[in-house]
């Protein structure tokens, strides 16, 4: 466990999948008062989701810190913030069904998250991903995570682990963009066209991102104008996944 320090603990966590499902990875990072990080892990999860990496990336930050200490974590992925602080009490209520009388998706997971989340003070954070003077913690969790999808192994200040690698993709200028509470959701930049048209243009992707949907895309992959950012085509019209 991490030793109280401070009256709140600031930290991120993020997931990675490399085809979603693919080779995929887990992170997250504790940063002291000055924004300096002090303590970071992460793992593999052979091949898994990228909605598995995320959760599983929240679910390892809780229990590694001090339940007594408040808490503010810093997150890129608005299914897994939403699927705790706001779909969560209608699944149980429901008996871990969605509106649509679904099984939930990764139901063991959340309810981990839920026991661990039970009694203490915590604050989620919605921050964009991949942006210019975007969130350093969020983007050291990225990396971290990116890191342990492709190489598959455990890494982590603990074992002595070198920083994880900057990211080699560009990234976006960050602006103003919708998302959970209020704040900015991901969209693609500057896409490259690949059809034109004045309703429901289809694009290639310049940059990676990740749709409303919580699934993410990759470089080069077609996208849509979504009413919360660019994502996949399918997308355009649902409803996202808090059923």
């Amino acid at each position: 466990m991490i030793a109280p320090m401070a009256e709140r603990v600031i930290a991120a966590c993020d997931g990675a999948s490399k085809g979603n499902p693919g080779p995929a990875g887990w992170a997250w990072v504790v940063a002291d008062g000055e924004g300096t990080v002090v303590r970071w892990e992460a793992g593999p999860l052979g091949t898994a989701t990228n909605n598995v990496g995320e959760l599983t990336a929240l679910e390892r930050l809780l229990a590694a810190t001090d339940p007594a200490v408040a808490l503010e974590i810093r997150m890129d992925s608005q299914y897994a913030m939403k699927a705790v602080t706001t779909w969560l009490p209608g699944w149980k209520r429901k008996g871990w069904k969605t509106a649509a009388g679904k099984p939930v998706a990764n139901q063991e997971l959340v309810m981990r998250i839920d026991e661990l989340l039970t009694d203490r003070s915590v604050e989620f954070r919605y921050v964009p991903a991949h942006q210019v003077d975007g969130d350093p913690l969020n983007d050291f969790a990225d990396r971290a995570a990116s890191q342990a999808a492709i190489v598959q192994e455990a890494a982590g200040s603990e074992l002595g682990s070198p920083h994880p690698p900057p990211s080699t993709g560009a990234v976006r200028p960050a602006g103003p963009r919708r998302g959970a509470s209020g704040a900015s959701a991901k969209t693609a930049s500057s896409p490259k066209r690949r059809t034109s048209g004045n309703a429901t243009r289809t694009l290639n992707a310049k940059f990676p991102g990740r749709c409303r949907c919580g699934r993410s895309y990759a470089a080069g992959e077609p996208i849509t104008k979504n009413p919360d950012g660019w994502g996949h085509p399918a997308c355009r019209s649902g409803a996202g996944s808090g059923d």
